[in-house]
């Protein structure tokens, strides 16, 4: 599909006012995107979990105003008025608006909150905007016929990539591919695809236990430290290496080898965090109770033969992997090993899940 495909037919039908909710999961890139070009186009394509019980839950109440000339919301957290989101979401409208037309037709309102805690480390980003964005859609369901769900899926996927890329990876599930790649079909920079090929069974209910080693507010945006890849001196090997293991991660997702399923993973989160390191500024997100983690997991699988695993995002918090049938005695090695490392003692327990659902 093209960006011409998302551009709105005329509505048939009108709407007065009305009331969408949805909740939408975070996910977790085991191959990272990193580095983007204009329009929220990825340098290189991308892999995700999607989240179980990581979610954002908006609900998006409508009336029609008499006038039409500006954007007309506010949006509330937790109950809370929060005037320094709305700028984002300005922005987020701004990009949108030739695509749901509808935009500056009526006013917003927008509730939202998150299952996991505001100040947990995790990035909201890609759940919130994934629900606003299926809220928006609700409405043009409403004043369009025959809107398909794949249609629906893929344009909701399409807005909310405008509003936060990897927010794109949120609407579907178990696995979800952003990004063209030559050998995964129906792949696109447009929007996020559901994973199409088979995925052996050693990856059903895969879980994701988060370390919450740093709570604090993220010391570089996600669009800084993207821009940042411009110019980078390994740019274009990273994107070249995300690519391979874009190829090897089909051949291991189909064949169960979770051996070959660490070394991608753990591999894609320190490249991830070696391309900060080495851009210009240059920062660290990782905290030494990170790299304790780390050592523990790598220690722990040598003694035991367990096949966890870890990744990391654009921060501190640590992504603990591993299969189903390991999760009593891998809960059983965190809260004995690596709990100390968390702030306040604090994780999330959470599993592959299955996209969106509206309310």
């Amino acid at each position: 599909m093209t960006v011409q495909d998302f551009i709105s037919k005329p509505y048939l039908k009108t709407l007065e006012t009305g009331r969408f909710t949805w909740s939408s999961p975070s996910n977790i890139a085991l191959v990272k995107y990193w580095g983007k070009k204009e329009h929220q186009i990825p340098e290189n394509s991308s892999l995700s979990f999607t989240l179980n019980q990581c979610k954002t839950i908006t609900s998006l109440s409508f009336f029609k105003k008499e006038t039409d000339e500006d954007f007309s919301f506010e949006i509330y957290l937790d109950g809370d008025k929060k005037e320094d989101f709305k700028p984002k979401i300005e922005t987020f409208f701004k990009r949108i608006e030739v695509y749901l037309p509808f935009l500056k037709t009526y006013h917003f309102k927008i509730e939202t909150s998150n299952t996991f805690p505001h100040s947990s480390g995790i990035a909201s980003s890609a759940s919130g905007m994934s629900a606003l964005a299926l809220c928006l859609m609700s409405i043009e369901r409403e004043l369009l016929e025959d809107v398909s769900e794949e249609f629906f899926n893929k344009k909701a996927s399409f807005l909310a990539r405008l509003g936060s890329g990897s927010a794109c990876r949120s609407i579907e599930g178990p696995i979800v591919v952003w990004g063209a790649h030559d050998i995964i079909k129906g792949s696109s920079d447009l929007y996020g695809e559901k994973y199409p090929y088979a995925v052996h069974e050693n990856f059903d209910n895969y879980q994701d236990t988060i370390l919450l080693v740093d709570k604090g507010e993220k010391q570089v945006s996600s669009t800084v430290g993207h821009n940042l890849m411009h110019g980078h001196p390994f740019a274009n090997e990273r994107f070249q290496q995300a690519a391979q293991h874009m190829s090897r991660l089909q051949i291991t997702l189909e064949t169960g080898d979770l051996d070959a399923f660490i070394k991608i993973v753990e591999s894609e989160a320190l490249s991830l965090h070696a391309m900060m390191m080495t851009s210009m500024p240059y920062f660290i997100l990782m905290k030494p109770n990170t790299l304790e983690i780390i050592n523990k997991i790598w220690h722990y699988r040598k003694a035991t033969n367990s096949k966890v695993c870890f990744t990391l995002d654009a921060g501190a918090n640590v992504h603990v992997l591993y299969p189903e049938n390991e999760k009593e005695s891998v809960l059983q090695f965190i809260n004995n090993e690596l709990v100390a490392y968390c702030q306040n003692g604090h994780y999330i327990r959470d599993q592959i899940g299955f996209g969106a659902q509206l309310i």
